[in-house]
């Protein structure tokens, strides 16, 4: 879901050591798919730098191979597969380019055809500014709100302002996936639970316990916001949020599905992207997708 992935942190991938994948879901009972098409952030891209690959999208994409997209494609042995997630992106991006550290990325939607019969579609993040505000307001006080103090004024929440600007272009990508796919069955995915409400774990994540509240209440929010664009476009909801709690950035290395601010992780074990999903959340993610196929 980050909007901005620096050259350092790509050129990390670039040399990143390829290690295998754990934990891949079992088959679904899911009716043959022949043509699948993944869209989407950096969280549908499980923004990886250990597992890092330029298979489907430039290297700068940051995708991982063992995204929860490419879990789906193996686990549904789906002959036709195309994974146009990109770290950093936005919903301008299913319909404009996205420039990349080490190349460009098409427009996401140039990946869909009149054949594709699935389509997932994670985004949101990016346009309401969630992602970077978490990034912005790290602070070395504990007793400070940075969110809050420059957020916040009076009964305007900008962040409350921000999801609800993002929910038209969420409801118009869907609306673009079904004029160029219109017999893909169409999955949109929410955002699990990176950081929780209530108090926060500083100095692990050095984000004050009133801001780290915040941004568990803001996350709900985009949550609830993508919840309502599938009731109104008709499209399927893939809810990984509500099986996530207790594995937030706060939580210890195996029991985390999301890394905090250091770039390490123990899943797989390597230099991580802060506050993205682990690959335990890659395959949370992938568990949700294939429960609701299989339904």
């Amino acid at each position: 879901m980050v909007r901005k992935t620096s050259r350092v942190v790509i050129a990390c991938a670039a040399m990143g050591v390829v290690l295998p994948v754990s934990g891949a879901p079992v088959a679904s009972a899911a009716p043959g798919v022949g043509e699948y098409v993944a869209l989407g952030d950096s969280w549908a891209a499980d923004a990886s730098l250990t597992q890092a690959t330029g298979e489907f999208a430039p290297l700068g994409c940051a995708q991982s191979r063992g995204s929860y997209a490419k879990q789906v494609a193996a686990a549904l042995a789906v002959p036709v597969f195309r994974d146009a997630t990109c770290g950093g992106a936005m919903t301008v991006n299913m319909t404009a380019p996205q420039q990349v550290p080490f190349g460009v990325n098409p427009p996401q939607f140039d990946r869909l055809t009149p054949s594709t019969d699935l389509v997932t579609l994670e985004i949101g993040g990016n346009d309401a500014k969630l992602a970077v505000t978490v990034q912005q307001r790290l602070t070395a006080d504990p007793a400070v709100s940075p969110c809050l103090d420059t957020l916040v004024a009076g009964d305007v929440d900008q962040m409350s302002v921000n999801i609800a600007a993002a929910e038209h272009k969420v409801t118009a990508s869907i609306e673009g996936i079904r004029q160029r796919a219109p017999r893909a069955r169409i999955l949109l995915l929410d955002y699990f639970e990176g950081v929780s409400t209530g108090p926060g774990c500083f100095p692990t994540v050095p984000i004050s316990d009133a801001d780290a509240d915040w941004l568990g209440r803001k996350l709900i929010e985009l949550n609830a916001m993508l919840a309502r664009v599938a009731q109104a476009t008709g499209v399927e909801l893939v809810d990984t949020y509500s099986t996530s709690a207790g594995h937030d950035g706060c939580q210890p290395p195996g029991t985390r599905w999301v890394e905090g601010l250091v770039p390490w992780s123990s899943d797989p074990p390597g230099p991580a992207v802060p506050f993205h999903p682990n690959q335990l959340g890659a395959d949370h993610q992938a568990r949700r997708v294939l429960a609701v196929l299989g339904g």
